[in-house]
């Protein structure tokens, strides 16, 4: 898993045609020119300017493009979602970080404290 940033991720997903064309490319592998048909049904807006926001989210991440002859063909990357469903669960669960530390701090106390019943002298009996 390559590591995306979220921050980029996120930002690009601040505009509204940005977001349809990620829906749009979630459903599969999409040409460029269905992605623009796609956008152009819900919103006037022109070849280019779709263009432009597939960028934005190439560069965010979020799309992978390959060509396949005159084609460039866009899929939405696993990772980016990835780093955007991560840094959205840390502001659900904050501390979610700190669980393994936390865990491991327990384990070593625990040891420390069979270590010290272990090397205690048998009390004796009455």
């Amino acid at each position: 898993m390559s590591a995306v940033p979220a921050e980029p991720v996120l930002e690009a997903l601040g505009d509204p045609v940005r977001r349809l064309l990620v829906r749009l490319a979630a459903a599969g592998e999409q040409p460029a020119g269905a992605l623009v048909e796609g956008v152009q049904r819900v919103q006037t807006i022109s070849q280019p300017s779709v263009s432009q926001h597939l960028r934005v989210l190439r560069d965010a991440g979020l799309l992978t493009v390959r060509a396949e002859g005159t084609r460039r063909l866009y899929a939405l990357d696993p990772d980016a979602v990835d780093a955007a469903r991560a840094w959205l669960t840390a502001l659900v669960d904050p501390l979610a970080p700190l669980a393994n530390p936390l865990d491991a701090l327990e384990t070593e106390l625990a040891r420390g404290r069979r270590e010290r019943r272990a090397a205690e002298p048998p009390a004796a009996s009455a």
